[in-house]
């Protein structure tokens, strides 16, 4: 798709999504999704590890190393944030771009930037507000290969392909999985797109991930390995609910109460013999669990995508009937793919966000150029109206978003300040702080660089193996029944932090249950702040 690069394609294709990011974080807010980005942080930081963590082995691969150096230069920086905002934006713009060449052939200038605007508006305003490290590799991974094949048949064919690459390769180093899934919801539209070199995109993006994935496979250590299969079993139990207890050893009750408070610290609990035993896996189970799921997942996106559901309906109504057949396959794929996630794993906003987004503008593309030169005047009324409609409500549920994350972000800012005011340069040993993590702002460090290290008891990082190197560095010892042991003997040297969101009798089962077996903690007298 030939153009010459004006003035107004540069505002519409860098600019909008720019403005878009700059305007979400300055006057809405951006907050994380979940707790999972303050935790790989601090991990980064060295803020709960022996030193900074430099290879997460699961994800950032690459990454955590550059981002480990960044805080060492500059600690107070937000590095995390600016980093994956900065590929967040370049993945809006390779989206914007294929948009805009989609778009050219049938769209005046004008009513093309407004309708740019509309689209990011409604598509993307919730990436930027609402911030997860899986969105960037989901959006980067798929956008990238779009663009590769939107700009495979011009004269620039090869360096497009050649920086496509990078960017897949780079969204495939923060999750892998997830550029792999972006970049299989867009081949169909990539095919199309490309045309008769379509097949090397595609195949070029398959064969990289391949490579990359067999190179951390053969260099990945024992312990790595290790730490992954456990990641799974957590995953398959806690996460997707595809695990039922089971009742094959007198320790499983204890291994199950370990992994409901994800404490995965203890390696003589949290095994994969234990896990084995522990919990199983039934085939009768998994259509009542995934009935389950559904019935509350097709209401919530009902209610949260309704317009880009809107839009892909117009899309298919408003095309010509040459790409119709095309468009009806794309669709329903990519309908059974989300209820397949969905029902079998989970389908939360960080993954359905990104994917309905790669998945209208890829219906765009099986649409193109039938469905674009089919839409009459009226059509593209209702198209106008569609997204001023899905605007307003866009805007209306980011505000309402805004309050909430905000007090959440207060509250837990607050939290945080005085765990380390309490702790006086101590040793934290935190119970379930984790869950103040979240909502939190990706442009802001929460935790000092400075104090003594957090030694959390639960959370997913327990299993991290830089976790048995920070109790040696604490305590002298690997074990972490041992290390509580050891670290009880000099009360004056930790602070024992619980999350906010602890009732008394939590807290107390929690003891009985977990801190026990090394003899419990004394407690911290209860403040009256």
């Amino acid at each position: 798709m030939k153009h010459a690069p004006g003035l107004g394609y540069w505002v519409r294709v860098v600019g909008l999504p720019l403005l878009l990011v700059l305007l979400t974080a300055t006057l809405l807010g951006s907050h994380y999704e979940t707790n999972d980005d303050v935790s790989i942080t601090l991990l980064l930081r060295g803020r709960t590890a022996a030193a900074p963590v430099t290879n997460l082995h699961l994800y950032f691969h690459g990454w955590a190393a550059v981002l480990a150096g960044l805080y060492q230069l500059a600690p107070a920086v937000p590095w995390y944030g600016l980093v994956l905002y900065g590929l967040l934006t370049v993945a809006l713009v390779l989206l914007t771009a294929v948009l805009e060449a989609l778009l050219r052939p049938h769209v005046p200038p004008g009513p093309r930037a407004a309708l740019l605007a509309g689209f990011l508006l409604v598509a993307a305003l919730e990436h930027a507000q609402w911030f997860n490290y899986v969105r960037v590799p989901l959006l980067l991974g798929g956008a990238a290969v779009l663009w590769t094949a939107c700009h495979y048949a011009g004269p620039r064919s090869r360096p497009a392909a050649l920086l496509g690459l990078l960017l897949f390769v780079a969204a495939w180093a923060i999750r892998p999985s997830a550029a792999v899934l972006g970049a299989a919801v867009v081949a169909p539209a990539a095919w199309w797109l490309a045309r008769p070199g379509a097949w090397r995109v595609v195949a070029g993006a398959g064969a990289t991930a391949l490579l990359l994935g067999l190179l951390v496979h053969v260099t990945r250590s024992p312990e790595a390995a290790r730490y992954r299969r456990l990641d799974v079993l957590k995953s398959n139990v806690l996460d997707y609910g595809l695990y039922r207890p089971a009742h094959c050893a007198p320790a499983a009750p204890a291994v199950r109460a370990a992994v409901a408070q994800w404490a995965f610290g203890d390696s003589t609990l949290v095994n994969e013999a234990q896990l084995a035993c522990a919990y199983s896996f039934q085939l009768r189970d998994v259509p009542p669990m995934a009935l389950a799921k559904l019935t509350v997942l097709l209401p919530q996106l009902a209610r949260d995508y309704a317009a880009l559901g809107a839009l892909n309906l117009w899309l298919l109504v408003s095309s010509g009937r040459a790409s119709r057949r095309r468009q009806w396959l794309y669709v329903l794929g990519l309908g059974v793919l989300l209820l397949a996630l969905g029902g079998l794993l989970k389908l939360p906003p960080r993954l359905a966000g990104p994917l309905l987004m790669l998945g209208t503008v890829g219906h765009l593309a099986a649409a193109a150029p039938a469905g674009a030169q089919g839409a009459s005047r009226r059509s593209r009324q209702v198209l106008a109206g569609l997204l001023l409609v899905g605007g307003v409500y866009t805007g209306y549920k980011a505000w309402h978003r805004r309050q909430l994350l905000r007090a959440t972000e207060y509250a837990h800012a607050h939290a945080l300040q005085q765990v380390q005011r309490r702790a006086a340069g101590r040793v934290v040993v935190g119970v379930r702080l984790e869950e103040c993590f979240k909502s939190l702002s990706p442009f802001r460090q929460y935790v000092a660089a400075g104090g003594g290290p957090w030694l959390l008891l639960t959370g997913w990082p327990t299993l991290d193996p830089s976790q048995p190197r920070l109790r040696q560095l604490l305590t002298g010892t690997r074990s972490q029944a041992l290390a509580l042991r050891r670290l009880q003997q000099h009360p004056g040297r930790y602070y024992l932090a619980w999350s906010p969101y602890m009732s008394a009798a939590e807290r107390q089962r929690f003891r009985r249950e977990w801190l026990g077996k090394s003899r419990p903690l004394p407690q911290n007298p209860p403040s009256r702040e």
